[in-house]
């Protein structure tokens, strides 16, 4: 699937940035604004005006796939589009930072991923990750940007996980957007850690029988705990699962499916997607304002029609 990937198988909460504010230029079916962030191109631009600053997502999720397609439609191997996938992975996440969304979490590298893909293929992840790491931390500090990790990472070879925490420490004390990239992650072995962690918490401290369930308490084991839930989770190249990611965390979140493969995914695209997510309105289960409020006789009246 991912940069890392190809088309695999599948609380408390930090305090977040402020949003930047919005010159409003008229009050129609949308606002126009224009103040536009530093560093966005043209089309960025374009699309960022029509946007709502203060009603961006707080955490964007994506799981980027497509990269064996990108690759098979110009007849190179499947390597080839792993490695240009490195390039959507930049430009997204700089244009993340630079319209202050607070948190942006990457599916990189599934479990099953790491358990099913030819030996060839994981070992050459591997080594593109570590080559990525290394060259994208300069970038990191100067946008800003913490990187953090969700998945069992100690399964990872030792050189690589030496790789990823001399990147999370260079980047530790940036302030700005929190770019978490999920690595030999899955979404079920997450619930079965963090179940496992409530029990060995419950162990030393009296005793199981003192356990105590409920979804902040799940939440707090989540590798996810440092994070908002996902409001928006974007998917390249038109497949309509989940494949296993974060499936606790996105119960409410929007879905925005784009037939983008992710070697052709850019910056434009995620504010595409965000344009989208602020047309929908988000109920948790409830009514909208309308509905809330029509009189009962009303909804009878219908149903009698």
């Amino acid at each position: 699937m991912p940069a890392f990937r190809g088309r695999g198988a599948r609380a408390t909460r930090a305090s977040l940035l402020p949003l930047p504010p919005c010159v409003s230029l008229n009050a129609e079916a949308f606002t126009l604004h224009d103040k536009v962030p530093a560093g966005l191109d043209r089309k960025e631009g374009e699309i960022y005006r029509h946007l709502d600053p203060q009603r961006l997502p707080r955490h964007v999720a994506i799981i980027m796939d497509g990269n064996g397609r990108w690759a098979k439609r110009r007849h190179m191997p499947r390597v080839a589009g792993h490695r240009a996938g490195v390039a959507a992975v930049r430009s997204t996440v700089e244009t993340a930072a630079r319209i202050h969304i607070p948190a942006l979490t990457l599916y990189a590298f599934s479990e099953e991923n790491w358990k099913k893909r030819p030996k060839s293929e994981v070992d050459f992840l591997m080594r593109l990750l570590s080559r990525y790491l290394k060259a994208e931390v300069p970038t990191l500090n100067k946008n800003n940007i913490r990187l953090e990790y969700i998945g069992r990472q100690h399964e990872l070879p030792e050189d690589v996980q030496e790789r990823m925490e001399w990147a999370r420490q260079s980047t530790a004390a940036n302030g700005g957007m929190v770019l978490t990239l999920a690595l030999n992650y899955s979404a079920r072995s997450e619930l079965v850690d963090a179940f496992r962690s409530m029990l060995t918490a419950a162990a030393q401290n009296g005793g199981i029988e003192h356990l105590h369930i409920d979804e902040d308490t799940v939440g707090r084991h989540l590798y996810t705990r440092h994070l908002p839930d996902p409001d928006l989770v974007v998917r390249t190249s038109g497949e309509m699962r989940l494949s296993n990611f974060l499936l606790w965390q996105l119960a409410y979140a929007e879905i925005y499916v784009t037939a983008t493969l992710w070697p052709d995914f850019r910056g434009v695209h995620l504010l595409e997607g965000i344009a989208e997510y602020q047309k929908r309105e988000r109920r948790y289960g409830g009514l909208n304002h309308a509905e809330a409020h029509a009189p009962l006789t009303d909804a009878f009246a219908k149903n009698r029609e």
